[in-house]
């Protein structure tokens, strides 16, 4: 499959070479004639039989570097770049930058392929600094200028440096018009991430406010802040925040079920709690809202009660944690040979629930049972929700 890529990709590169060799061989002696086509024949056999690197190292040796040239070791550079051979791009593009009489357009693309060389071999640094000269160079350029905008985001994504991330977005939004506040927002709940973890609370509280003044939506800021809150014993403070979160995005109930439950024991009013769950479950039926309520009443009132209210739920939306629920409280409740068969078949529905993933990415379709702010797979940020349906089945 690679193999066969490497020969498509190596096809425009002896066409170009083709016509390159034709006018060689109008201004050379007829030995220097004879070896170019020679040389040039030799690599069409190559790539005709489909041995790639045969063809490429023919092609290298035929080519040297002037304005007629340059589009070809452009193009040699992506193709080991893209082989996985970055040293080689490397060499490549650092020669043809090399050449003070490179014509400008063809110095930008060079300079351009050479960070992206860096960025593939991991050397974070160099690459930082080649697209930097690329966003400071004020000619045309546009395309190379707003895609090293983006490399740089990139790396400073990767190195963790928020406030340099936030620069970039600024000045790509302003060139392109692309929408950024969700993505700033993120980087400032990055920063309250970092802020709280050094018991920085006002800092970390600052950050969060401007990700909610960027994405009035910003789910995670919300989270934070209730977590935040929760730490200091603010409890009816850490309720407004989690509280909110139903507005921004209803998806995210499930997310703040258990803080939320922690806040009002503590402060005694779980009967408070069961009224804003059920008002919720109104809005989003969901079993974790379902066994929460349950629950309580199994606590307050009685187990006939919870079996009632879970079984009504369950039945209008089956769903393997509803009837695990239900499962428990009929053990709880049966005192005959019953309760073994009910504990077997609680064991397998637990196993099989365990294996259900909570959350996909819209982007790629990356399931993970954790919540991720940034996707793994592909990167994208607030692109992994919450899966419906599994939430109503994981244990």
């Amino acid at each position: 499959m690679i193999i066969r890529a490497l020969h498509f990709l190596l096809l425009p590169i002896a066409a170009t070479f083709g016509w390159y060799v034709g006018k060689r061989d109008r201004g050379a002696t007829s030995e220097v004639s004879n070896q170019l086509r020679r040389d040039y024949f030799q690599g069409l056999n190559y790539l005709i039989n489909e041995q790639s690197d045969q063809a490429v190292d023919v092609f290298i040796k035929l080519s040297e570097v002037d304005s007629d040239t340059a589009e070809i070791h452009l193009a040699l550079g992506h193709l080991f770049r893209q082989r996985g051979e970055v040293d080689r791009a490397i060499r490549i593009h650092q020669n043809l930058l090399a050449r003070p009489e490179l014509d400008k357009r063809y110095h930008v693309q060079a300079l351009f392929a050479l960070g992206q060389d860096y960025l593939r071999a991991g050397v974070l640094d160099r690459a930082e600094q080649i697209f930097l000269e690329l966003v400071a160079i004020k000619e045309g350029w546009n395309i190379e200028r707003q895609n090293s905008l983006r490399f740089l985001l990139n790396i400073y994504q990767q190195e963790r440096a928020w406030g340099k991330a936030m620069e970039i977005t600024s000045k790509l939004s302003a060139q392109t018009g692309e929408v950024s506040e969700a993505l700033r927002a993120q980087f400032y709940c990055e920063l309250a991430e970092q802020e709280y973890s050094q018991a920085r609370i006002s800092a970390a509280l600052e950050f969060l406010h401007q990700a909610v003044s960027a994405d009035p939506n910003c789910v995670r800021a919300n989270l934070i802040a209730g977590r935040i809150a929760i730490g200091a014993q603010h409890y009816v403070e850490a309720i407004k925040h989690y509280q909110q979160v139903k507005q921004q995005d209803i998806r995210f109930i499930p997310e703040i079920i258990e803080p939320l439950s922690n806040c009002y024991r503590a402060l005694n009013k779980e009967e408070q709690l069961v009224e804003y769950l059920q008002d919720c479950l109104q809005d989003f039926p969901n079993i974790s809202l379902v066994s929460t309520i349950a629950g309580y009443l199994q606590r307050f009132k009685s187990e006939k009660e919870a079996i009632a209210f879970i079984a009504n739920h369950v039945k209008n939306d089956s769903s393997l944690r509803g009837l695990n629920h239900l499962i428990s409280l009929y053990l709880n409740s049966s005192h005959n040979n019953l309760e073994e068969k009910f504990s077997m078949l609680q064991g397998i529905i637990q196993q099989f629930s365990a294996s259900k993933p909570t959350y996909r990415c819209s982007q790629c379709g990356f399931a993970a049972p954790i919540l991720f702010w940034n996707c793994p797979s592909c990167h994208e940020w607030t692109s992994i929700r919450p899966i419906a349906k599994a939430l109503a089945e994981v244990n």
